[in-house]
């Protein structure tokens, strides 16, 4: 009877290569795995090029993948690997924290910072799983949620919660709506390292609309517009807040409203 349930459940594992240049990060990997009955191990590759001739001839279900790597990184490899028609799932594993946006720019299921944990590391296999079952619904071409820095790892933020977005410099901050009125404020706006300009690029426009060079609003956040006088409006929001709208977007703004 052991010997069926394990066989069951190695059927049902998702097959797994670990990549990283690191061999004590592959031990270390390597045994953190070893705990979580959804995966099974099917080899490792201390570098890009070799993970890619591992992931053709072993077609893995999911490549547990180092961001810094020397000559093909890891963004090199998840980009070479978008352009296959059956291509495993993605989980970055790295030290930093800065290359979130490009990680989910390739479509990669998690984005886990070193050292990793075994609860960490089930999380993300967990969402590995559920877009595995998910397979075969269109996705959006919108951005649906993003990863942001926070304490000692990244937080999944989606999209829906969030109600306002302002440019700081090469940072947006991300204001996340929230029915505590116990929270205090760090725990409800995030830094994240992208420009306004091209965040707005990947939001759905039917939920979200630029009124500034530094603000995006979410627009059911939005509870009428107000005129201040010589051609200056404002965008009132449900907390009573006034917001400016820049000239530019001015003509946009009105057209959500019908004027």
């Amino acid at each position: 009877m052991a010997t069926e349930k394990n066989s069951d459940a190695a059927e049902t594992s998702l097959r797994t290569l670990i990549v990283d240049d690191e061999p004590l990060a592959v031990e270390r990997m390597q045994v953190i795995c070893a705990s979580l009955e959804a995966i099974a191990v099917v080899g490792t590759a201390n570098d890009g090029a070799a993970a890619l001739r591992l992931i053709e001839a072993l077609s893995p279900d999911l490549v547990l993948l180092d961001m810094t790597m020397p000559e093909l990184d890891g963004l090199s490899v998840a980009r070479a690997l978008s352009k296959m028609d059956v291509k495993p799932a993605i989980i970055f594993v790295t030290a930093h924290d800065s290359f979130a946006v490009e990680a989910f720019d390739c479509d990669a299921v998690d984005y886990v910072l070193k050292p990793v944990t075994p609860e960490r590391l089930k999380r993300a296999i967990e969402r590995a799983i559920d877009r595995r079952g998910s397979e075969g619904t269109k996705e959006s071409e919108w951005l649906a949620e993003l990863w942001v820095p926070h304490r000692s790892e990244l937080l999944r933020i989606e999209v829906a919660q969030v109600s306002r977005i302002d440019a700081e410099r090469d940072y947006v901050r991300l204001h996340v709506g929230t029915d505590d009125a116990a929270q205090d404020v760090s725990s409800r706006s995030y830094l994240l390292l992208q420009t306004i300009a091209g965040l707005e690029k990947r939001l759905d426009p039917g939920e979200f609309i630029r009124i500034h060079r530094s603000t995006i609003l979410r627009r059911d956040a939005i509870r009428g517009l107000r005129h201040d006088g010589l051609g200056v409006w404002s965008a009132e929001l449900a907390d009573g807040e006034a917001l400016r709208i820049g000239r530019t977007y001015l003509s946009k703004v009105k057209a959500m409203a019908g004027r």
